[in-house]
């Protein structure tokens, strides 16, 4: 059966909200117990066929999503640098579909030894919701991408903080649902958050 594009986002905007906030209190500290709570979560709702991105015909089959072990060294506090003078742009996704983000600021953060800088995001359709106004995106490739973990690289939900530290915990990171559903768009990482450390953390590639 044929369903829209514009059916199919509403539908994927509304399950990416209620992960965000299921899981968003479990990625804001750096413990195993935290990172264990959210690997529960989205087997959970993965496992759920009213928010699962799983195909029908896999969703039968599915038991658990694959994980790299658990280690807090992939949990940093990385400093914020709000970049408010920014002006939306569209980002590019899997599909014609473009999305209009923001840049709200950068993340330097030491991980692995190295020095490393990310871009964080606002959804500017999600911002003007009051109960999503403080909520950020950070899609991210690393040295695993297409070798342990998906090719299109990851995603880390994150919310505004007071001050300017924030806690990036990437045993939370998760695949688009590209990566299980190609019926999906789904944002692609800027060239600038390719990290060049291997981040054996958060969720691997699905395997069928």
């Amino acid at each position: 059966m044929f369903v829209s594009i514009k059916t199919m986002m509403m539908k994927y905007l509304f399950i990416i909200a209620i992960l965000f906030f299921s899981l968003i209190s479990k990625a804001q500290e750096c413990s195993e117990a935290k990172a264990m709570a959210f690997q529960k979560e989205i087997n959970s709702d993965y496992a759920n066929p009213d928010k699962s991105p799983l195909t029908k015909k896999d969703l039968k089959h599915f038991t658990a999503l694959d994980f790299y072990t658990i280690d807090t060294d992939f949990c940093v506090k990385a400093k914020l640098v709000r970049t408010p003078d920014e002006k939306p742009f569209e980002m590019a996704t899997t599909t014609a579909r473009k999305p209009i983000y923001v840049k709200y600021g950068e993340l330097h953060f030491t991980l692995k030894g190295k020095k490393c800088k990310l871009d964080v995001f606002q959804n500017v359709t999600l911002a003007k919701i009051d109960k999503y106004k403080d909520s950020l995106f950070l899609p991210f490739t690393d040295l695993t991408s297409g070798n342990g973990s998906y090719g299109g690289g990851r995603y880390i939900d994150l919310i505004i903080p007071k001050g300017n530290t924030m806690i990036v915990d990437f045993n939370t990171a998760y695949n688009p649902y590209c990566a299980y559903n190609h019926d999906y768009s789904c944002p692609i990482p800027p060239s600038q958050n390719d990290v060049l450390v291997e981040i054996k953390a958060g969720v691997k590639e699905y395997k069928k």
